[in-house]
């Protein structure tokens, strides 16, 4: 089926989703991290991206939260450009573990491997893939200048939670010492894991994400700067990394019920990408206990149900002005 979008359509769908979803009550903060758990827990904000540019913008979407688990799209992304998605697959993964994101077991039943860049141990893994190896200014640059390109605009390092996941990252060390016995951290380990650390702990507003989100869903162009930031083909990799480990444990149940592949962080984000039509993002800090935001899943989940959007759908969806 052919589904033809207008732009007012698109602002419709995400002003009901948002008001709707403003009205669900439920979770709680991140509390194993102390700044996340003092975070505002009314702010909510949602952001839609089309590839034209054309952005719609609800609620608190020019606030920083902290990217957390989301930089691990990114970081993959880059991992991508410097060693190519086989690259990615050889040295870290592409398997959904089923299990919690930061899950120690998960490795050993992977025998040895991360499985994915988008738990803690792959991402990890990823970070201390990225070149210029043992240079660790070098890398945090290349890590920032990602995302910066893929969101037009630069996140900023908030130093309070920086210190305070540095502080209570006990369950990361030893992610990172066992993947570093299985040979599958690639450069010095006390830097790869601060590199994961501080990347989980930039800024971002949604209105960010829902740009990067829309870089990947228009082939890795963004819609702000029109650059072409990425090659063409990592595009569905990465896309496909997002699908099935997207939310962790629960990846499947959204899949299943959204429709759209997306990724969450416990500092409340998520950004879910349309392959070809838009991108999409949502920000509120309380969470379920797989640590997903409550009211950004709705909201996105939400929207999709209204426009009868769907990855799986085998629709060609366009939009016009």
């Amino acid at each position: 089926m052919d589904i033809r979008l207008t732009h007012q359509q698109i602002h419709d769908a995400a002003s009901q989703a948002f008001d709707r979803a403003s009205k669900i009550n439920g979770g709680k903060n991140a509390s194993y991290i102390p700044y996340l758990a003092n975070i505002d827990p009314l702010l909510f904000g949602l952001s839609v991206m089309l590839p034209d540019g054309t952005a719609f913008n609800f609620g608190d979407t020019t606030y920083r939260f902290g990217i957390e688990s989301v930089s691990k799209v990114p970081t993959a992304i880059l991992a991508m450009r410097q060693h190519t998605p086989a690259g990615v697959l050889d040295a870290i993964g592409a398997d959904a573990t089923g299990l919690p994101f930061n899950s120690i077991f998960a490795i050993l039943l992977e025998n040895d491997h991360p499985s994915t860049p988008l738990v803690n141990a792959g991402a990890i893994s990823a970070c201390s893939m990225i070149e210029p190896k043992g240079d660790s200014d070098a890398k945090w640059k290349a890590i920032t200048d990602n995302i910066t390109e893929l969101c037009g605009s630069a996140p900023q390092l908030i130093d309070e939670l920086y210190r305070s996941e540095s502080a209570t990252n006990f369950n990361n060390r030893a992610i990172t010492w066992l993947l570093k016995n299985y040979n599958r951290i690639y450069d010095d380990p006390d830097m790869s894991l601060d590199l994961y650390t501080r990347q989980c702990s930039l800024g971002i507003t949604s209105q960010q994400l829902a740009a990067m989100a829309a870089t990947i869903a228009s082939r890795g162009v963004n819609p702000v700067t029109h650059k072409q930031v990425f090659d063409p083909a990592i595009a569905p990799k990465i896309t496909t990394l997002i699908a099935t480990v997207g939310f962790y444990q629960h990846s499947g149940d959204w899949l299943y019920t959204s429709g759209i592949p997306a990724k969450s962080g416990v500092g409340g984000g998520v950004m879910g990408v349309m392959p070809g039509v838009l991108g999409i993002a949502a920000f509120a800090p309380p969470l379920d206990d797989a640590g997903n935001s409550v009211k950004a899943q709705a909201a996105v989940s939400e929207f999709t149900r209204i426009l009868g959007l769907g990855v799986m759908n085998g629709d060609r969806v366009t939009v016009a002005g």
